[in-house]
């Protein structure tokens, strides 16, 4: 058997765009030994960073024993797709990134915290656009994007995840995604309190400070405490998406919506504003501009 699926218009980073990816998930999870094909003809725009969600979902299809093939790849997609390495990933062709705006596409199991932990140093915090960050507040963002890591290792029932970004010169911002497929957050808050509790709620409770799923004398969270308070003063965005549940934070307050259909995972994109010129540092460092 064979199946199509068509990547139609702008895919990016909005309701609309985490949308797509949700109906090609469901419309695809139950297949097995098939031929997919996946059709960008008609697609406008694909950003970059959200590659580690097509990354995992393909993935995820290919353990099923499937063959996944991507068609009609215009050009100016292709061309960043190949930079930052997602196609090479499948079989495609890796281009230099001549003007180093990529994050690479990547896939870590989840036993690779520590190559998790160098490729957040080295490609994404190292990124000469970011805002002016100290060393301990850089130190910080690390840790929190790492706990995401560590959470999806834990709960995410999951044997992968993966991550990429790309910065966007012209809108001025940087996006940064990591997305596991597996258990959800609504699945493990609803089993933590021994109840149903609905997907947006659920996100709601697990970024919370101190709020955790985990037993015993391990400590966690979703761990964006730090992350939310830099990136609002820095007027980005966080976004998470799991179950049917589309949350968002940006320097306006909190928004969120409920998907028709449900993801069988978790997404996180970081969005940081790039265009922003001040230099921030934790409380209790010599003064700058920013102290939270």
């Amino acid at each position: 058997m064979s199946y199509s699926h068509e990547f139609n218009y702008r895919v990016q980073n909005d309701f609309s765009g985490y949308e797509k990816f949700i109906s090609f998930y469901n419309n695809t999870k139950l297949l097995m030994f098939d031929e997919i094909y996946l059709d960008f003809q008609n697609c406008t725009w694909f950003e970059a960073n959200l590659s580690s969600v097509l990354g995992a979902i393909v993935s995820k299809l290919q353990y099923d024993i499937n063959s996944v093939y991507f068609n009609n790849m215009p050009s100016q997609i292709e061309s960043i797709l190949s930079k930052n390495t997602f196609l090479s990933n499948f079989g495609g062709e890796s281009k230099q990134d001549t003007y180093g705006t990529t994050v690479p596409y990547r896939k870590f199991k989840t036993i690779d915290q520590k190559a998790f932990t160098n490729y957040i140093s080295s490609e994404l915090l190292s990124l000469p656009s970011l805002p002016v960050m100290s060393d301990a507040l850089k130190k910080k963002v690390k840790e929190c994007i790492l706990e995401i890591f560590i959470n999806a290792q834990t709960h995410g029932a999951t044997q992968n995840i993966f991550s990429c970004g790309q910065y966007y010169p012209k809108k001025g911002r940087v996006d940064f995604s990591i997305v596991n497929l597996g258990s959800t957050i609504q699945k493990e808050v609803s089993k933590y309190f021994n109840q149903e509790v609905q997907s947006v709620p659920a996100i709601q409770w697990a970024i919370e400070e101190g709020n955790t799923t985990r037993t015993g004398n391990i400590p966690g969270g979703i761990g964006l405490s730090t992350l939310l308070s830099f990136i609002q003063l820095n007027k980005g965005k966080v976004q998470i998406i799991s179950g049917d549940g589309y949350w968002l934070r940006n320097s306006s307050g909190t928004h969120f919506e409920t998907f028709q259909e449900y993801f069988d995972g978790t997404i996180v994109n970081i969005e940081f504003n790039v265009n922003d010129t001040n230099s921030y540092i934790l409380s209790g460092e010599d003064s700058w501009d920013n102290i939270f």
